[in-house]
């Protein structure tokens, strides 16, 4: 079955719109017929600039609004970044495809200087507790600064905050085409990327077999096993993509290996494990990981995330 249109949901922000428009350039390749349009959304995770992501509470701060769109039946599918997707759906939407992954690490912009030559005390700009963690874990003395807005914007913040180096995801540059500002790329192991970074979710409605088979296309199969994998690991610690966790996913032909993270937000606790089998098990691989991070002290760790990031919201109100 052919459509004969399609409509997009997605944010309005500069990345946003470079990923909404490949997805419709994709698809106008394939089906030269088809009109495809997009649905600008703004989103509560765009409409709120002054707190940090932490602070604001709740998950899909930058889906909701999105999703209740294509519910109302305003829109045919959505694309997303999916470090930014929620691991529950409204009854009725869900992840359809899973594109092929962009490079996943944390890039760093600073002017010339290595993150291990960054001098002591040095102010980094980053909007991820998970981040933060990771490098405060090597790096004690840093000072995180938590910088907000779109990629350009946090890119300029070197400069109008003083900043010494700001880290953002490779991919979101490479899509914009600032590639010649990256100072460095930083190893997985150093931080581990964000769950899903790096690769865009296809939402739509499960029930509509037309739209499901117009963007089969997409998905590509490798990157839907190991993303698959990091959210069900996400899941079962029950975090959002503002808490201090993390998860790759390796696949290398039939198998697959996944790496997982749990930090306090200072770096001073962390665990880090990694578990290895088949693709078609990817899920079970991501929550069997979870509960070994969680047996081995994430558990306790996690609570007291959540409670510290209570008590900020609270003291905001």
């Amino acid at each position: 079955m052919s459509l004969k249109q399609l409509r997009i949901g997605t944010r309005a922000s500069q990345l946003a719109l470079w990923q909404a428009n490949w997805v419709k350039s994709e698809l106008e390749k394939r089906y030269p017929e088809m009109e495809v349009t997009l649905v600008k959304i703004k989103t509560i995770g765009d409409k709120i600039l002054d707190v940090p992501l932490a602070q604001v509470g709740g998950k899909g701060l930058f889906v909701k609004e999105i999703e209740e769109a294509m519910l109302r039946g305003e829109i045919d599918i959505a694309v997303h970044s999916m470090k930014d997707v929620p691991t529950e759906f409204p009854e009725g939407l869900g992840l359809h495809c899973i594109t092929e992954r962009e490079d996943p690490r944390d890039a760093v912009i600073s002017k010339g200087v290595k993150f291990a030559d960054l001098p002591k005390g040095a102010k980094i700009g980053t909007s991820a507790l998970r981040r933060q963690a990771q490098l405060l874990k090597v790096r004690p003395d840093l000072q995180m600064v938590v910088i907000r807005g779109n990629v350009e914007t946090r890119m300029k913040k070197l400069d109008t905050e003083g900043l010494d180096a700001v880290i953002l995801a490779a991919a979101g540059l490479n899509r914009l085409g600032f590639t010649e500002n990256v100072t460095e790329l930083l190893p997985t192991d150093l931080s581990l990327p964000a769950i899903g970074q790096g690769a865009l979710g296809i939402e739509c409605s499960l029930r509509n077999e037309a739209v499901k088979e117009t963007i089969d296309f997409f998905n590509h199969p490798e990157t839907s096993y190991a993303v698959r994998a990091e959210r069900a690991l996400l899941k079962r610690c029950e975090g959002g993509c503002q808490v201090p966790i993390a998860a790759f996913g390796e696949v290398t032909g039939d198998q697959l290996k996944l790496t997982g993270f749990i930090a306090s937000v200072d770096g001073t606790r962390t665990l880090k494990e990694s578990i290895i089998g088949p693709v078609d098990a990817c899920e079970h691989l991501g929550s069997e990981l979870a509960e070994r991070l969680l047996r081995n002290g994430g558990k306790e760790i996690l609570e007291e995330v959540y409670q510290r990031e209570i008590g900020r919201v609270d003291e905001n109100v």
